[in-house]
């Protein structure tokens, strides 16, 4: 699957996207970052503080425990503010 990353994640993390293939154990929005933020230092530091991020599966807004099987992009970002 694709995973895209924005605003302060991108900078964190070092690239805008990548292709992945998540471990079989790996089911959720919430696993998936637990398990991104195994692989690096820098991607601990972008997933430092889950709940403070956004997720999307295939351009719409999901929870945390919103599965990804299936899932062709996944896209994570801090969250929105008005202005």
């Amino acid at each position: 699957m694709k995973l895209l990353y924005f605003a302060w994640v991108r900078e964190r993390v070092g690239k805008a996207e990548e292709q992945i293939d998540p471990p079989a154990g790996v089911a959720t929005i919430a696993e998936l970052m637990a398990w991104l933020a195994r692989r690096g230092e820098e991607y601990a530091y972008a997933f430092e503080n889950p709940k403070v991020i956004r997720a999307a599966i295939d351009r719409g807004h999901v929870r945390a425990d919103a599965p990804i099987r299936g899932a062709r992009e996944i896209a994570f970002f801090p969250p929105m503010t008005g202005g």
